[in-house]
């Protein structure tokens, strides 16, 4: 088992807790208002511009660009060179992220009411609440803001447990929340409990920094050459994630629109589903690869840059196609087993996650194609990517709304095919940027072969074996998944030597 596979499957495991944790804080907080599932809607909405600011700031502008030039300190420098530069970063990061976070909640109120804002189809009352949530949310982004680095850093060392640990510690202050701040604080508990998660998030990776000898250095000389490159680095990224974060938003704007209850919460609980076999696969395997593609590239190794992204690329693409299929044809039982919605609702979030499950493989193609562009410093790349992709959601959002508003969320959801063109696309770009093409036709043809008879079995079992629906359906996509796996199992094997 090579070094990144086992990277790999640390960070995976990690995030498999993460998942778990992530669908008790649902399960509890979906229980709770059930019958007020526009509390939901509004709550749910009022963490995008938040995410945005975390986003463009430390969470994924600078920490994507941030780690292949720290990676190249550490490996053509040293670790005083690298720690001063993460601290010149990190200060810059706070206080922007600091300034504009004032100014958000100052203007939250006219934010939420612009046409082009975050739910004009709500109704005054949600509007207002929305606001004032939103306000309450910019404390955890700010905490974020140090966070989101402090990953990056450690992951560019090579460690990647508290990293990997951390977004569960997150989960756990939101359960705090749940349990004990609703009941005392309303719908604002949730909201506390965010902020709570964000300072779990960030102390649990604190020792980390000074297992590698951290050294703070309390300076903001934006004329530090390692902090211009960085800048220069970040700038396309930062418009990349601008690009990211506006079709969340557009999304819940469309979704406001719909005049239909639980329209934002489907949205937010489908897209949340198809992330978990995406996390634990895509995330996990790209999250450990940019380090050491990081390392290959400063090397100048291209033969051995583009055997690993390959290697990857199989591997995600054979999995994730028969998962997809497999958690469409099983995933209903379960969805109103775990969230405790009426059947309306539960059937809402169904189909809606089926819309998204439909771009599973292209979101994990995307994680690997990314990364390997910013490996070898090619932010503008992505940049015109998320540019197609904005196009094609937006287009097809509107007509969706415009035309089939009597669909709901899932016409929205699957605005998100737009990724899935998008990562053909960048994975074409980046075919022809290694010096042998990336040969995928043999994992994409066994992992449609494997879909087809993995879906149909799963759903066959759920549908006639006898016993509970929930059982039933676990069943079928075990044994579904078994067969899958049997047809897929010389692609998937890769896994061993990434």
């Amino acid at each position: 088992m090579s070094k990144l596979t086992r990277n790999s499957l640390i960070v995976a495991f990690f995030f498999l807790i993460d998942k778990v944790l992530a669908f008790v804080r649902t399960g509890i907080i979906s229980r709770q208002y059930s019958g007020e599932v526009q509390l939901l809607d509004t709550f749910n909405a009022a963490n995008n511009l938040p995410d945005l600011l975390f986003a463009l700031i430390s969470g994924g502008a600078l920490g994507m660009a941030f780690i292949p030039l720290l990676t190249e300190y550490l490996t053509t420098k040293d670790r005083a060179a690298a720690w001063d530069l993460f601290s010149r970063v990190a200060n810059i990061g706070f206080l922007v992220t600091g300034s504009i976070a004032i100014v958000i909640a100052i203007f939250a109120q006219q934010i939420v009411d612009a046409e082009i804002g975050i739910a004009p189809g709500f109704d005054a009352d949600q509007r207002a609440l929305l606001a004032e949530l939103m306000r309450l949310n910019l404390i955890g982004t700010i905490i974020f803001s140090i966070s989101g680095l402090v990953m990056a850093s450690l992951q560019a060392n090579q460690h990647f447990v508290l990293p990997a640990l951390a977004p569960s510690m997150y989960n756990v202050g939101q359960i705090i929340g749940a349990i004990f701040l609703v009941p005392r604080f309303g719908i604002q508990g949730l909201v506390y409990g965010v902020i709570l998660g964000a300072a779990f998030h960030l102390l649990i990776q604190i020792p980390g920094l000074f297992m590698y000898g951290f050294r703070w250095t309390p300076a903001l000389d934006i004329r530090h050459t390692g902090l211009i490159e960085a800048l220069k680095l970040m700038a396309p990224r930062l418009l990349t994630m601008a690009g990211i974060q506006i079709i969340f938003i557009a999304r819940d704007n469309l979704a406001s629109r719909l005049d239909q209850v639980g329209a934002v919460t489907s949205l937010t609980y489908g897209w949340m589903i198809m992330q978990v076999p995406e996390t634990i696969l895509g995330t996990a395997m790209a999250t450990a690869m940019l380090p050491a593609l990081s390392e290959l590239a400063s090397k100048k190794d291209w033969s051995g840059f583009g055997a690993a992204v390959e290697r990857a690329l199989r591997v995600l693409i054979a999995l994730t196609l028969p998962i997809a299929a497999i958690m469409a044809a099983g995933i209903h039982p379960l969805v109103r087993g775990v969230f405790g919605f009426d059947e309306q609702i539960s059937t809402l979030i169904t189909w809606t996650t089926r819309a998204y499950l439909a771009t599973l493989t292209g979101y994990t193609i995307h994680e690997i194609a990314i990364r390997a562009f910013y490996a070898r410093k090619e932010p503008m790349v992505p940049l015109y990517a998320i540019s197609i992709r904005l196009v094609i959601f937006l287009v097809i959002g509107i007509l969706g709304v415009t035309f089939f508003k009597n669909i709901g969320a899932p016409v929205i959801a699957f605005s998100e095919i737009a990724l899935l063109i998008e990562a053909i696309i960048i994975l074409g770009w980046l075919s022809k940027r290694t010096h042998e093409p990336l040969k995928t036709n043999t994992a994409v043809f066994k992992g449609l072969i494997a879909a087809g008879i993995g879906g149909v079995v799963t759903y066959l079992i759920a549908l006639y074996l006898p016993g509970g629906a929930i059982i039933t359906a676990l069943i079928g996509m075990l044994i579904g998944g078994g067969i899958a796996l049997v047809i897929v199992w010389s692609e998937a094997k890769q896994v061993i030597r990434l």
